[in-house]
């Protein structure tokens, strides 16, 4: 009966000192990922559980596609999405002008984990719903948007 106390007494000692490890690891991991940014950009590592597209996909990179114009022939878009939570926003209404509109600033991912707001547009939602190796344009409302031009407010990743 004592072996059986022993082992029983050294088996949760055991159990106890990996879950430690494992705790230990988790904190330089995340500590080490955020000495990586910018204190000033609040880029929340994991909002929920599970996997979601900010902490899942590799969505860091440049954006186009040409979205819907109600009085011109489209506007062309380039989004470009950094890890450090800043953003390249281009655009160009087309057969209207050849400026290039570009403004920069930062976004923020909501609590899901899916969906990035970007911060100082005017006239525009600034929301997209990110995935794999595309992003969608969404509405005012966070929406996706529907109907039979649905497929043109997708951005693809080059």
């Amino acid at each position: 009966m004592k072996k059986f106390s022993l082992y029983a007494f050294l088996l949760i000692f055991a159990l106890s000192s990996c879950q430690k490890e494992k705790t230990t690891e988790t904190e330089e991991i995340t500590k080490t990922v955020s000495e990586d940014f910018p204190e000033t950009i609040e880029v929340p590592m994991n909002p929920t559980p599970g996997d979601n597209s900010m902490n899942a996909l590799d969505w860091e990179g440049t954006y186009v596609g040409t979205l819907p114009c109600a009085d011109c022939e489209g506007i062309a878009t380039e989004l470009s999405i950094n890890y450090d939570g800043t953003y390249t926003y281009k655009t160009t209404y087309l057969g209207k002008e050849t400026e290039i509109n570009e403004i920069e600033g930062t976004f923020q991912w909501d609590e899901t984990g899916s969906m990035i707001t970007l911060s100082g547009l005017e006239g525009a939602p600034g929301k997209y719903k990110v995935g794999e190796n595309r992003i969608w344009h969404l509405d005012m409302d966070g929406n996706r948007i529907e109907g039979d031009l649905a497929d043109k407010y997708i951005l693809t990743k080059q």
